[in-house]
């Protein structure tokens, strides 16, 4: 037997219920099996009594004594089989639901038994549906903690239970020796105080006492996240032997200046500890990938610029590419309005440049008289030509293909740095794992003097005094966004739209001045308003969500968002990140129906109780899981059977460093200590992944 043998061949199993598994629980081999983990366990040490159950007694309960008065019920639906079961202090009911003859055959009447099941209590009376029968004494009284395996009724029906799976893999634990060996080097083994594999499994199954489970439990998810991370630690490995980088070893005049003299604020210690990072990567002469990482409003483009300035003053050029127009036209100003009071020259390149700005930007970045140039995809047309890319920065990298960037990074003979942005957090555990490729940054700290956003949940009902108090801060001169999920009204969802909106809110604010923005305006009608907005000149914006990424109006400091149980947590956090941004207090309301779901509870009560972009990104990633949140290509690539990328942070964290570890002192594995492992990663991955570069 080994781990690829089919469980058709397995005692008990046979080729129809082999089938029948494989359809209901996607089990086919003896590895699938063996890593069938249970989802709780039931102690079979004590036996009850039915005179001294209650209604509160343990649902899952063994009990000893005899079946009497077997007989089969016949009723509208079908028939069913049921008895009497008696012990010295009382009756219980038992019944069988679309029995088969050889389970009536098999039932033991008037012998001493033992049953163990779930025990229901309806009209003071005490019930067991298809209890499990042992009249083996050992047996039943097990010493070890008994596992209780995912099924289902249609399993059930054709006597695939619990028991059947119990017996099935006790059988296999006993040939575990024959066909697995440890994977994990002994000296991992003792550093981190981890159980042998063979031993893990067996816990895990049939644990001896919780302690030995939580042993088992810890080592299977060390096992997962350790080769998860192994595969990653290759693949940097490979590229950095593939990709050389410029070493940019000076911080000089460029950066030094305006640290020391066009600093609007002092950096947080994020901001700092983020740059220090930066700076070591690109010290050397391997290409820097880093993800940075920062809620809205965090500062990341204060730091996008300093990383800018060092390219500089080692005599490189640097780019800014964003996904929009709206968002590249934003980092232009903010980084414009920054370098006003020195000689550095920054432009914007996007689709809607015209032909005499683009002649400019192509000669000056070809002259390398241009050291900052901002954009979108335009930056990757053929014709935008650099004398000498020494760093790209990319914002909300997810927005962007593979080949967009191979074609930006293909602009210099030797790649350049990469920074990579996101305003989208997420969670940590998950980007320790899914982005081990890159190393990552966090910014979790807001700037100096921002006011964390006040965030409440209102109803329909309190829809006159919210919009009071909209007008209480019109007049103290803020202004307000009113957000819809839709434009127009719609014939199958129930949920408040843009029009409509409108109507009410220029009824309600006649004295003030209104502008409106969605996505089937033209871009042109769209910039006016916004602009309009941006000025001053319009108190109020109704918008959908095209207001979610790009716009930085630091007077608003309302954000109403109508119908919020309609949007995703990430999409509120995002949205409600439009306000706050200026040093006056802000506010977000999530306006709401009055049944909501149990999700769009849990999303509202999140909001309301946190500002953390990274505590939000968890209870999303628990909401939506993990391949949601990355993105359909990504989907799948966390598909761990024990590790959980929200509670296990501490053994990603421990597994990262143990692999790092190891390749720095062997990263080819040829060391007689590694070689298990080395044999089981190649065994294991080998061929599912390219960047498996040991053999």
């Amino acid at each position: 037997m080994t781990l690829e043998t089919s469980i058709e061949f397995l005692k008990n199993i046979g080729t129809e219920r082999a089938k029948l598994i494989k359809n209901v629980l996607g089990i086919s081999t003896v590895e699938d099996l063996l890593t069938f983990y249970p989802i709780r366990y039931i102690d079979k040490s004590k036996i009850y009594k039915i005179g001294n159950l209650t209604k509160y007694s343990e649902t899952d309960i063994q009990l000893k004594g005899k079946i009497t008065d077997l007989q089969e019920v016949v009723y509208e639906k079908g028939k069913r089989l049921s008895a009497k079961f008696r012990d010295e202090t009382g009756t219980m009911d038992l019944i069988w639901f679309r029995y088969t003859n050889w389970m009536k055959d098999a039932i033991p009447l008037n012998k001493d038994i033992f049953i163990f099941g779930k025990v229901n209590f309806f009209n003071g009376n005490f019930s067991m549906p298809h209890p499990e029968i042992e009249v083996d004494e050992k047996k039943a009284l097990s010493g070890t903690l008994l596992p209780v395996y995912p099924g289902s009724e249609k399993l059930t029906k054709r006597g695939i239970t619990n028991k059947l799976f119990q017996t099935a893999i006790f059988n296999l634990l006993k040939d575990l020796p024959n066909f697995i060996s440890e994977n994990l080097p002994e000296y991992l083994l003792k550093s981190m105080k981890l159980m042998g594999r063979l031993n893990s499994y067996y816990n895990i199954h049939f644990p001896k006492d919780l302690k030995h489970y939580d042993e088992a439990n810890r080592r299977l998810k060390f096992e997962e996240a350790f080769f998860f991370q192994l595969g990653y630690g290759l693949k940097k490995l490979h590229q950095k032997t593939k990709s050389f980088g410029n070493p940019f070893p000076i911080v000089g005049d460029y950066f030094n200046q305006f640290y020391e003299n066009n600093l609007p604020f002092e950096l947080t210690n994020a901001q700092k500890r983020v740059l220090k990072e930066i700076r070591t990567d690109m010290k050397r002469s391997t290409q820097m990938n880093r993800l940075l990482q920062g809620d809205v409003g965090s500062g990341k483009t204060m730091v996008a610029l300093l990383t800018m300035l060092i390219a500089m003053d080692n005599g490189f050029q640097s780019c800014l590419m964003a996904p929009t127009e709206i968002l590249a036209q934003q980092h232009f100003n903010s980084i414009q309005e920054l370098l006003e009071n020195t000689d550095i020259k920054v432009l914007l390149l996007t689709g809607s440049s015209k032909t005499k700005e683009r002649r400019i930007i192509h000669e000056e970045l070809e002259n390398g008289e241009l050291s900052i140039l901002i954009g979108t995809h335009a930056i990757l047309e053929d014709k935008v030509k650099f004398h000498k890319l020494g760093l790209a920065i990319i914002d909300e990298q997810h927005r962007f293909g593979v080949a967009q960037r191979a074609k930006l990074w293909a602009k210099n003979n030797i790649p350049p740095h990469i920074l990579v942005m996101t305003a989208t957090p997420i969670p940590r555990t998950l980007a320790m794992s899914f982005y081990s490729d890159l190393d990552v940054s966090v910014i979790d700290e807001l700037p100096i003097g921002r006011k964390p956003i006040i965030t409440a949940h209102r109803r329909e009902k309190d829809r006159l005094s919210v919009y009071n108090f909209c007008r209480e801060e019109i007049e103290k001169g803020r202004q307000i966004y009113f957000v819809y999920p839709l434009i127009e009204e719609s014939e199958t969802l129930d949920y408040k739209n843009l029009m409509e909106g409108l109507e009410h809110v220029m009824n309600f604010f006649k004295s003030y001045n209104v502008t409106m923005v969605h996505g089937r305006m033209k871009p042109t009608e769209k910039d006016i308003n916004m602009q309009y907005f941006a000025s001053g000149q319009a108190q109020i914006m109704v918008a959908t969500t095209v207001i979610e990424v790009g716009v930085n109006v630091p007077n608003a400091s309302v954000m109403v968002i109508e119908s919020a149980e309609r949007f995703g947590l990430s999409q509120l956090h995002q949205l409600r990140g439009r306000v706050g941004r200026g040093a006056e207090q802000s506010y977000c309301i999530l306006m709401s129906d009055d049944k909501l779901s149990k999700e769009s509870r849990t999303r509202i009560k999140t909001m309301v109780q946190t500002n953390d972009g990274f505590k939000i990104s968890e209870v999303d990633m628990e909401l939506r899981g993990p391949g949601d949140i990355l993105g359909t290509q990504q989907s799948g690539v966390v598909d761990f059977k024990k590790l959980s990328l929200i509670e296990d942070s501490v053994i990603i964290k421990v597994s990262k460093q143990a692999v790092e570890q190891i390749l720095e002192k062997d990263s080819l594995l040829n060391h007689p200590d590694n070689l298990v492992m080395k044999q089981y990663y190649i065994k294991q991955y080998k061929g599912k992944n390219k960047w498996s570069q040991i053999s």
